[in-house]
């Protein structure tokens, strides 16, 4: 295991900086290119959410709020709570502001990707719209952009398995439950049962379909993001005087000095940038799988809805769950990364039952978030060989759930942060290549909107 895990490690150090170049630089240039008219319009975007420009003869399965939830199903959850504590462990307080610019800029990138998936998407025999990534490269880029269809498709199967969810939600389980002390199996063979149970709970959805998926991640999501919401505030309320003191910590950190003469500056903008992509995944290509059903005909308003994923789950419960972390200061002389320092933070500060709380909104957030992955899976693999060979993704899916239950949560992240790297490649070159195309439907947009407004 330690040499997969070295060994992925040292791929990942190639490609990231690759992913690096293209997602930040690409998405500053898809801020300036844009104008910053996408960032003035978000009451319009929420208006959209709300259905105020729905059209019952528009093409699509899923409504913009279904869309919506379905991605943030897949990115409000352990890659915030988990995640974050992550990025804290490895880089300190400062990683957080490095997370939260790249969130800004994943925005634009978000809205011109999902926007994409709109302008660029075809119907399949039964009369379902295919949009996402594979299809803007197959359409938009025509021959030039089939390789690059095919090695997204390719990383996407890697990139969206369940590893780093099942790992977590499976760590916190036995962080909090503790249930050797009941029956003394050994963690791995509780690991073990735990990976099946999440298997049983995930066959019953994903075996649905896409209809099933989106019903339960719009159940359980807006719920468990509410209830999780409510809980931080209680705690960022009790201890309000240490709020101010923690963002000015995120900040001094950001630049530190220090850390900079001793060459260790970039490595800390890496991984706050590794981190917000994997919470909010902007440039990897997930959330246009997802918007690209949308029942719209209209690229903006989708480009505008996607952009709030981002601000969501970076800037608010990411930002949230770091100063949470910040103020317990248990990241201090944590032992143990991951799910674990979250866990302990939320247990110091709420007196001793935090950490049963917290642990019922994980399990919530890990299980819609192994509905809505499965998805994406099944979609590469329905482009690579054909809806009758991608029916039989959902079986590689739910067995990758007891294998990660079990692993190392090194392997497991690393393994993500690779496939995420991969995928991110040929999107963003795909994305920044059709940025024209948008910006030509952008601005006639507005100018529309704009003359009826005055």
């Amino acid at each position: 295991m330690k040499a997969v895990t070295d060994f992925i490690g040292e791929i990942t150090g190639i490609t990231e900086w690759i992913m690096l170049v293209l997602t930040i630089g690409g998405g500053c240039f898809l801020v300036f290119y844009s104008g910053f008219k996408p960032y003035l319009h978000m009451k319009h975007a929420i208006d959209v959410v709300r259905g105020k420009y729905d059209c019952d003869s528009d093409s699509g399965q899923v409504s913009h709020f279904q869309a919506l939830s379905s991605v943030v199903a897949s990115t409000v959850g352990l890659g915030n709570i988990s995640g974050v504590a992550i990025a804290i462990y490895s880089g300190g307080p400062g990683v957080v502001f490095w997370m939260w610019l790249t969130a800004i800029i994943g925005a634009a990138i978000k809205f011109y990707s999902c926007g994409l998936a709109i302008l660029f998407r075809e119907k399949d025999d039964a009369g379902n719209v295919l949009g996402g990534p594979m299809y803007y490269m197959k359409i938009g880029l025509k021959q030039y952009g089939k390789p690059l269809a095919v090695f997204f498709s390719v990383a996407g199967l890697v990139g969206v398995l369940p590893a780093f969810t099942a790992n977590q939600l499976t760590q916190s389980v036995i962080q909090v439950v503790k249930p050797e002390q009941y029956f003394n199996l050994g963690e791995f063979y509780w690991k073990l049962v735990i990976g099946v149970l999440l298997t049983i709970i995930t066959i019953l959805v994903i075996y649905g379909g896409l209809r099933s998926i989106v019903k339960a991640a719009t159940t359980i999501v807006p719920f468990m993001v509410v209830l999780y919401m409510l809980t931080a505030i209680y705690i960022l309320t009790t201890y309000s005087e240490a709020i101010l003191p923690s963002f000015k910590l995120i900040f001094a950190e950001a630049f530190n000095l220090k850390t900079a003469t001793q060459g260790g500056l970039w490595g800390l903008i890496l991984l706050g940038i590794r981190r917000a992509v994997f919470s909010n995944e902007s440039g990897v290509g997930n959330a246009p799988m997802y918007h690209g059903q949308s029942k719209t005909n209209q690229p903006v308003h989708e480009g505008l809805v996607a952009m709030l994923g981002p601000f969501i789950d970076t800037l608010i419960v990411c930002t949230i769950t770091a100063v949470i972390i910040i103020i317990s200061g248990v990241y201090i002389n944590a032992e143990d990364s991951g799910i674990v320092i979250t866990l302990q933070a939320f247990e110091k500060l709420l007196h001793g039952f935090g950490d049963e709380l917290l642990m019922l909104m994980i399990i919530c957030f890990g299980i819609s978030t192994l509905f809505t992955y499965s998805y994406y899976g099944t979609k590469c693999l329905n482009y690579l060989a054909g809806p009758k060979i991608g029916k039989y993704y959902n079986a590689v899916y739910i067995i990758s759930i007891i294998f990660a239950a079990v692993a190392s949560v090194d392997l497991v992240v690393g393994l993500i942060d690779l496939a995420f790297a991969l995928m991110s490649i040929p999107n963003m070159i795909a994305v920044l290549w059709l940025a024209p195309k948008m910006n030509l439907v952008m601005n006639s947009y507005f100018n529309q909107l704009k003359e009826k407004y005055e």
